[in-house]
């Protein structure tokens, strides 16, 4: 740790709250009430699948908005690490400057323009490639929406927490109801049936592998699409442009790397994970990646009949048309004004593979 440890957790816990209070309710009120519930899970050290008391929630929501009003308008404050100070946004400087001291700092533009800051206990530090692989461990300080992975430059962050927490609930959602599909299967896969906590925790060790993968898709997405992709990212006013580009992209990752290192080391525990959360837009775009997971018949509750039942040559049959279809519709969309991807967009079935 730093001598200055608190003061710079304060620092970025400061610049979360300013975000959340600017950002926070950009969304539906039940995506909003899941968020806040977990947030207050976080921030009272509450553990995994331990519900939280709802009135105590809801007061704390009410607290907090309170507070989101008086700083709503406030500029974002600067980092004190080693005796210096740093810009807000200015993560791989302030990861240089806590280089040896087991800390980790994430900083960046997320969808819609929304800026988020996290700051963490660093579990790993390796390298992939050209690219640096920092994992979050513990974390300190953080806003709302806790983002598993994100990357930027040749720098991969996974969150662990996040990670977690997202995991816990997917799992909670599909325990309620334990429909068929991707999630049962790889919920069974880590053995939730027979103990729920040992289960995400081997699920989330598991896991991270994917979400790199991920990461790494993303970089190599990067380089097929150019360096006008992040400001195209940036120019856009409304939503639902930046929507499609995102998923756009998100399929060309997953189709470049993701999917063809799942399907070459045969891993069907995280071919499952994969596609439960295959969905929205992205889902909408890629129609014969669906069929050929589906056509599987996955989801029957014999996790080794449905490992076995995924066709790996369809799949990766899928993933390579994909990857060219994709890099073809990432250039296009480079091409084009906001209001002419936003008719793609909703022509979203005329336009799926």
């Amino acid at each position: 740790m730093i001598a200055d440890m608190a003061a710079l957790v304060s620092a970025v816990q400061t610049n979360c709250d300013i975000a959340d209070a600017r950002h926070a309710r950009d969304v539906s009120l039940c995506t909003y009430l899941l968020g806040m519930r977990e947030f207050y899970r976080w921030e009272h050290e509450l553990p995994c699948g331990e519900s939280p008391p709802r009135d105590d929630v809801g007061r704390w929501i009410a607290e907090r908005e309170a507070r989101w009003e008086d700083i709503a308008e406030e500029d974002f404050v600067a980092l004190p690490v080693a005796g210096q100070s740093f810009e807000p946004f200015a993560a791989q400087q302030v990861n240089d400057a806590l280089a040896g001291s087991g800390l980790v700092y994430g900083a960046g533009l997320g969808r819609f323009h929304k800026p988020h800051f996290f700051l963490g206990r660093l579990d790993r530090d390796e390298q992939r490639g050209s690219a640096r692989l920092l994992v979050c461990g513990c974390e300190y300080a953080r806003d709302v929406s806790a983002i598993p992975a994100a990357s930027q430059g040749t720098t991969m962050i996974v969150r662990r927490e996040a990670l977690r927490q997202w995991l816990w609930e997917k799992a909670e959602g599909w325990n309620l109801k334990q429909r068929d599909g991707a999630l049962k299967s790889a919920l069974l896969a880590y053995g939730f049936d027979v103990d729920p906590v040992a289960a995400i925790e081997r699920m989330v060790d598991g896991e991270i592998e994917t979400l790199v993968l991920h990461e790494e898709g993303e970089i190599a997405a990067g380089h097929l699409l150019g360096d006008c992709w992040p400001s195209m990212l940036a120019s856009f006013s409304g939503k639902r442009a930046e929507l499609l580009a995102r998923a756009v992209r998100d399929n060309l990752a997953d189709c470049l790397v993701t999917l063809p290192t799942l399907l070459q080391r045969g891993r069907h525990d995280s071919l499952h994970f994969w596609f439960s959360t295959f969905d929205g837009l992205r889902r909408e775009l890629f129609p014969s990646l669906v069929t050929a997971y589906t056509e599987t018949k996955v989801g029957d509750g014999d996790t080794a009949k449905n490992a076995s039942l995924i066709s790996m040559a369809e799949l990766e049959a899928a993933a390579e048309v994909g990857a060219v279809q994709f890099a073809t519709l990432g250039r296009r969309l480079l091409e084009l004004d906001e209001p002419e991807i936003e008719e793609l967009s909703l022509e979203a079935a005329a336009i799926a593979l």
